[in-house]
C-alpha cells in the first residue's frame, strides 16, 4: 500500500507547491464524508525499542467533527501529548500541547484527509492521511516545508487500529 499512498501524496501536494504558503488553494472541503470509520485508538508501527511509542486517538467532536490526541514516548522515556479538533472544513484551529501551532483538516475523498500544520502562522507540514479499505490501517505521508514553502523532507508512518 505504501507506493500507492506515496504517489497519492505527491499528486495531492502538487496544488500546495504551486501556491506556496496557501495550503488550501485548490482543495474543496467536503463535510459530507463520515469521520466515524477513523474513531478509535491507533498504534504506530515502529522498529524503535521500548519505551518508544506513538498512539493516536480519534473520537467524535462537535457536529460531524473529530478530536485527535497523540500521546507519545521517545526512546529516552520522555512522554508528551498534544491534540486538536476539526470539522474537516479546512479551518485552522489551535493545537493543544504545542504553543503557537494550529492545524486545518479537510477530506480529499472518503478515505483520505489532508492535514495542514502551521507554526507561528507559517505552514510547516502537510500530512496525507489515508484509511485502508478494511478500515484497520492508516498510512500517513508527511511533507515538511521551509519558510519559502519548499519541500525539505518527506516521511511515512503506518498506524494500526488497536483491538
Amino acid at each position: 500500500m505504501r507506493p500507492r499512498s506515496t504517489l497519492r501524496a505527491a499528486i495531492l501536494l502538487t496544488s500546495l507547491v504551486a501556491v506556496p504558503g496557501c495550503a488550501t488553494s485548490q482543495m474543496t472541503t467536503s463535510p459530507m464524508h463520515d469521520p466515524a470509520p477513523r474513531f478509535g485508538v491507533w498504534d504506530m508501527r515502529s522498529d524503535n525499542p521500548p519505551p518508544y511509542k506513538n498512539v493516536m486517538t480519534y473520537e467524535p467532536w462537535g457536529e460531524g467533527g473529530m478530536r485527535i490526541t497523540v500521546a507519545s514516548t521517545n526512546n529516552q522515556g520522555r512522554a508528551s501529548e498534544w491534540g486538536y479538533a476539526t470539522l474537516f472544513d479546512g479551518e485552522f484551529r489551535p493545537v493543544t500541547g504545542q504553543e503557537g501551532s494550529d492545524t486545518a483538516v479537510e477530506f480529499v475523498d472518503e478515505r483520505t484527509t489532508r492535514i495542514t500544520n502551521r507554526r507561528g502562522g507559517r505552514v510547516t507540514q502537510v500530512i496525507i492521511n489515508t484509511l485502508s479499505d478494511d478500515g484497520n490501517t492508516i498510512e500517513n505521508e508527511y511533507v515538511r516545508m521551509d519558510a519559502d514553502g519548499k519541500i525539505i523532507g518527506v516521511g511515512h508512518a503506518t498506524y494500526v487500529r488497536r483491538r
